[in-house]
């Protein structure tokens, strides 16, 4: 498609999600002033009509988002790359503190497939572990990959001590000393895994686009165990790559960058990534932590085209299995979201990229309002007088208070409806298109989509709970820093749980208790929300057990990627090549 045309269908995404976010902004508010109205509208009922009209439009983004999606992309260009053409490309594998073994066996894994797959890359181990054991035993695991320089795909290895800027500044250290040395980096994560087939194609769409400065794959969670690992797996294979799509349709070339999977060009990267350490102390000063979104928006701020692409195939990473993991993530980039505050007037920035730091802050902030709406509406609840059916000294017949009913209902439908219709339509797509095949068939595929909307459902205020204690540390000063994660950390017993939620479980026991006292009538429009609460130390250790079901069924579990299948072999067998007896640790060029 011609850049004049592109340009111009994702101004035309753009306008067509923001305005139905705020038209649906718009009818929650009205339909909710109505029914404050209709019994007396007061300061409560005014701030309640505020937070729904907020809380709405980031509803009906996310819903407008995943409708943008629904119609396919055309089919990824057939791009031919030879080995004569093949620019010098370095696989980049940041590790802190990992599973050296595992590590290892992504390694090699992954150089199986580029070896199978005949792709010249260099891959370039970047340790910032710092316990000193955990060094010793990661220099012995990965010392059998190194050393020989005139191998297909040498491993390179280096140890920082100072760790200054964490993984942004990991990346960053070796751009400054050895990226002279190639044109490309595929920036993974320590449990990233990607195909040689998928490597080939990403460094030939950067060659066929000089201007492409980063180009974002959507990795499939694979690896999964749990019933909510496997729910978050099933997800990120069925509804997100149709979100993806609504996203690069919106984002167009000031595209996203996640900070891993991807591919960028050395030379953007050098000439418009440094990022240096905010002012003042952390949480809102010191390292930036969600150091991706910053690098995207200053490579689009540089000129360079900036890319996600949810077609290509062959990119893979491992989730959480358990609530409490994901939420110990969630709280990291709870605090990098919000530290976007101090940069969304940064000079020169593209307005998109604002718009985008806007949307990451909102994210977090979203959860704050729902909980206010939550209360607010309580208090106008119990705070309402109660009706005088005579209001005039000489009266003859009782006036009524008019019914609101009508205008409640259908706000909780139209709610639901944003909730419930994306992820349906998701599900018609993937029926009409056969993708639905990948999934153990359509019907299969809806009995997942409809657990996975009943189990969300029930983790959500939960979430809510969480979110909402993050944005409160960060605003009152607490540094939450960058926790070490916890790989393979599944299962969880109903103790563990306790201790980690208890105090969510309290507080929904409180709010249930407290509706039932003074507001009554209004005890079973809350108890979606607080029951869940109330229960969540069961909810969480029940959702970390291992689930062996039918439900969430994967692509990748019915056909194993080659990629996953060496890792899964690697691992079994020990992850050391055969004939390996290297004992160097090896610097990058």
């Amino acid at each position: 498609m011609p850049s004049y045309l592109r340009d111009g269908a994702t101004r035309v995404s753009r306008v067509g999600a923001i305005c139905f976010a705020l038209l649906c902004a718009t009818a929650a508010a009205a339909t909710l002033a109505q029914a404050g109205l209709n019994t007396g509208f007061d300061i409560w009922d005014g701030f309640a009509v505020a937070l729904i009209a907020l809380t709405t439009a980031w509803l009906a983004w996310g819903a407008g988002q995943a409708f943008l999606g629904v119609p396919s992309f055309d089919p990824l260009p057939d791009l031919d790359l030879s080995n004569a053409d093949f620019p010098p490309t370095a696989i980049l594998v940041p590790i802190c503190n990992e599973n050296p073994t595992e590590v290892c066996a992504r390694i090699m894994a992954m150089r199986q497939s580029m070896q199978a797959a005949n792709v010249p890359v260099d891959f370039a181990i970047l340790s910032d572990t710092f316990d000193p054991d955990a060094l010793i035993a990661e220099r012995a695991a990965l010392a059998p990959l190194l050393g020989d320089e005139g191998a297909a795909n040498p491993v390179y290895y280096r140890n920082r001590t100072d760790r200054y800027g964490r993984k942004a500044g990991n990346v960053e250290d070796f751009i400054r000393k050895s990226g002279g040395a190639y044109e490309y980096v595929v920036i993974l994560d320590a449990d990233s895994l990607m195909e040689g087939d998928t490597i080939r194609h990403l460094v030939a769409r950067m060659e066929a686009d000089p201007s492409l400065g980063l180009l974002q794959t959507l990795p499939k969670i694979f690896g999964a165990g749990s019933l909510f690992g496997r729910a978050m797996q099933f997800s990120a294979s069925f509804h997100s790559p149709v979100f993806a799509r609504g996203l690069a349709r919106m984002q167009g070339r000031a595209g996203p960058f996640w900070g891993h999977n991807a591919i960028a060009r050395v030379r953007a990267l050098s000439q418009c990534c440094g990022l240096p350490e905010l002012s003042g102390p952390a949480p809102f000063g010191g390292t930036i932590l969600s150091h991706d979104y910053v690098e995207a928006a200053l490579l689009v701020r540089g000129g360079w085209r900036v890319e996600m692409d949810p077609r290509i195939a062959g990119s893979f990473e491992e989730g959480p299995d358990n609530l409490l993991a994901f939420a110990r993530r969630d709280r990291r980039w709870c605090q990098g979201n919000l530290q976007h505050m101090r940069l969304v007037g940064a000079p020169g920035l593209h307005g998109w990229s604002r718009f985008v730091f806007v949307q990451g802050i909102m994210a977090y902030l979203v959860s704050v309002a729902w909980g206010a709406f939550l209360i607010v509406s309580l208090l106008a609840a119990a705070t309402n007088a109660s009706p005088d059916y005579f209001p005039n000294a000489y009266q003859l017949f009782p006036v009524f208070p008019d019914d609101k009913t009508f205008q409640i209902v259908a706000l909780a439908f139209g709610i639901g409806g944003l909730l419930l219709l994306p992820k349906l339509a998701i599900f018609g797509e993937a029926a009409a298109t056969g993708r639905a095949k990948g999934f153990g068939g359509a019907l299969r595929a809806l009995g997942s989509v409809l657990s996975e909307i009943l189990l969300t459902a029930l983790i959500a205020p939960v979430m809510l709970m969480y979110q909402s204690r993050a944005v409160a540390e960060v605003f009152a000063g607490k540094d939450g820093g960058w926790p070490a994660t916890a790989r393979g950390e599944g299962r969880l017993t109903l103790a563990e749980s306790w201790r980690a939620s208890r105090w969510v479980s309290l507080f929904g026991i409180a709010v249930t208790v407290a509706v039932y006292l003074w507001v009554p009538n209004l005890i079973f429009w809350l108890l979606p929300v607080t029951l869940p609460m109330s229960i969540a130390p069961l909810l969480i250790a029940v959702t970390s057990h291992e689930s062996t079901g039918q439900v969430f069924t994967t692509p990748q579990e019915r056909a194993m990627p080659a990629v996953i299948a060496a890792y899964r072999d690697n691992l079994r067998s020990g992850a050391a090549p055969e004939g390996s007896s290297h004992d160097t640790i090896v610097q990058p060029a």
